[in-house]
């Protein structure tokens, strides 16, 4: 698998948060991204053990690194528990309300 339209191919997490401290300061990296790790005790360590376990925290340093460094932005992503393409939800077939209920609600 080629990484050719990956701007982001072959930068280390690390480098990409140096950057981003050198560029905006641990303060104002927590204002843009409103995570713990910027905001409480910021530590390089700490951002890259957290920014490795929850993709959707790595999404947005990454995604101010491009805006950044004026790269080509990735298309936005719907977040549902899994980062995944929107797709529309499929209709459930609405079915006749069972003989109680009409007596009750009405047909």
């Amino acid at each position: 698998m080629t990484q050719v339209n990956n701007p982001l191919h072959g930068i280390k997490l690390e480098d990409l948060l140096n950057d981003l401290v050198d560029h905006y300061g641990w303060e104002e990296l927590g204002q843009r991204i409103d995570i713990r790790c910027f905001n409480h005790d910021p530590s390089i360590k700490s951002s890259l053990k957290f920014l490795r376990k929850t993709q959707w925290a790595r999404d947005k340093v990454e995604y101010l690194y491009l805006k950044m460094n004026n790269l080509p932005l990735p298309a936005p992503k719907a977040y549902d528990g899994e980062y995944k393409a929107k797709s529309p939800k499929p209709q459930k077939p609405k079915q006749p309300l069972p003989e109680i209920n009409a007596k009750i609600w009405g047909k």
